[in-house]
């Protein structure tokens, strides 16, 4: 129990870790590359644990990549609060993360559940490469992040 107490602890401290070296990265100086940054290495997270779970089921596989849900759950979660914090207006941050964490968490993580479902039920651990495609196409669709506020927003 100690030793499984410990694994959890090195691996939530490696996922904080990432994340603030990410949030907070000297070369990344403008909030909207670390934003896009920050996504990017989610999807990427995202692509290689999928894609590791759809070629094997072998408990040393599983373990060295299922560390990578908890990375890329808290630097998709980060980069969204970002986001969030960029682009609504003052006074509206409460709505927006309630419509995040409604929508934007709740009914996506419930509809592709769902869907995640029947397609395990027909082809079994393939069904994960849909998953990582997912998170490829995720990447290029974080470029429009790279400009900044001002110009996303169309604001002078």
């Amino acid at each position: 129990r100690a030793d499984a107490a410990e694994a959890r602890e090195r691996e939530a401290r490696a996922v904080f870790g990432v994340s603030h070296a990410l949030a907070t990265a000297p070369t990344l100086e403008d909030a909207a590359a670390r934003v896009m940054a920050i996504l990017v290495v989610a999807a990427l997270a995202g692509l290689v644990r999928w894609a590791v779970m759809a070629q094997s089921a072998t408990v040393l596989a599983l373990a060295l990549v299922q560390p990578l849900h908890g990375l890329t759950f808290a630097l998709l979660h980060l980069a969204c609060m970002r986001l969030l914090a960029r682009i609504v207006p003052p006074g509206l941050e409460g709505t927006a993360q309630a419509l995040y964490g409604t929508v934007g968490i709740g009914a996506t993580s419930a509809g592709l559940t769902l869907v995640s479902g029947v397609l395990y039920a027909r082809v079994g651990a393939q069904g994960f490469w849909a998953m990582a495609a997912l998170c490829a196409l995720a990447v290029p669709l974080t470029w429009p992040l790279r400009q900044p506020a001002d110009s996303a927003s169309g604001a002078p």
